[in-house]
């Protein structure tokens, strides 16, 4: 783990895994006077309480994901998206098989970045791990559900990206006046189910 001082009051913690970022999130999400915690890929931004949180993540274990009680969030999605063919193609099974196994498995949201609202998750089974397009698209549309690398997720927005996209959601991913206004958060559970 390394820590680098950010400004005056945030300390950006440096770990190797998601799994390590779990673990550092959990433990510094009950560290009072901490402002804002932001989790990524391989970080943690940790502004204020800046000698509590030097404190308690001496005594992380980051070899072990923690113990949480996380949010189930159900996202109903409608299995038609345009790669859908290429992503069976791909993994060698058919499209059937592949909504069976995106909509079996169970997630969990790793991180939120790139656009607001855009919700990392963790738990794509191994055979539907695909690369991005080599070509991104301009536009994705809002609500397009999508896998790239070891994550799968559901554009908020419509930005453009290059993952595959293999449906579509109509549930509000974000919204500006929502408290919070992200429907997903780090740590949450996350099962897509067939519209």
């Amino acid at each position: 783990m390394l820590l680098r001082r950010c400004g005056t009051d945030a300390l950006l913690v440096e770990v190797d895994s998601l799994t390590e970022v779990a673990a550092v999130r959990a433990a510094l999400q009950q560290v009072p006077g901490i402002e804002e915690l932001v989790p990524a890929a391989r970080t943690v931004l940790v502004k204020g309480a800046l000698p509590q949180v030097r404190e308690v993540l001496k005594g992380v274990d980051l070899t072990k994901a923690p113990t949480t009680h996380p949010r189930e969030i159900t996202i109903p999605v409608s299995y038609d998206g345009p790669d859908l063919d290429l992503v069976a193609e791909t993994a060698k099974l058919t499209t059937d098989e592949v909504v069976k196994l995106h909509a079996e498995a169970t997630y969990e949201v790793a991180f939120c970045g790139f656009a607001p609202g855009f919700a990392y998750l963790t738990g794509l089974p191994h055979c539907l791990q695909q690369a991005r397009l080599e070509s991104p698209r301009t536009k994705v549309p809002v609500g397009s559900v999508g896998i790239a690398g070891e994550f799968t997720a559901a554009y908020p927005r419509a930005t453009p990206g290059g993952w595959r996209l293999i449906g579509r959601t109509e549930v509000t991913l974000f919204d500006p006046k929502a408290e919070p206004p992200a429907l997903m958060q780090p740590g949450d559970q996350v099962r897509f189910v067939v519209a």
